[in-house]
């Protein structure tokens, strides 16, 4: 249980992401496809798509995978590591994969450099904090 905290949470949304673009025919796109429609009080209609749901799901997990950022211990490079290769596979995907060439996939693979960039800044400034703290005790 301990190794599933360092896991990239954007793995999942990288393969959620690809099982649906598996059943995705060119002709018609599973991402399109609306899963519900809400009219507002102001008459316009909330239409939710597939797609838009997984840029949701992606919003939540990169401010799960924030918080897990602030956390310090020697794991974390390990934790960081494992964003970089998501960020690298969802980067390789959205430029090879005709099928995840969406406007969708492209938020979720900015959302998952965010994390990567985040995720070192967050150390960085950790490790600077830490080191002020004990030379100012020494």
């Amino acid at each position: 249980m301990k190794t599933l905290k360092h896991f990239p949470l954007f793995a999942v949304v990288l393969i959620i992401y690809n099982l649906l673009a598996i059943f995705s025919h060119e002709e018609s796109s599973v991402f399109g496809l609306v899963l519900f429609s809400v009219n507002l009080v102001s008459g316009a209609a909330l239409v939710l798509s597939v797609d838009t749901m997984m840029i949701l799901f992606g919003v939540i997990v990169i401010f799960i995978e924030l918080v897990k950022a602030t956390r310090s211990s020697a794991a974390s490079a390990l934790d960081h590591g494992l964003s970089t290769l998501v960020f690298i596979v969802f980067l390789l995907e959205l430029i090879l994969v005709k099928n995840m060439g969406t406007p969708g996939f492209l938020i979720l693979t900015t959302l998952s450099l965010l994390d990567v960039i985040a995720g070192f800044t967050v150390t960085i400034n950790t490790a600077r904090r830490d080191f002020a703290i004990s030379r100012e005790l020494s």
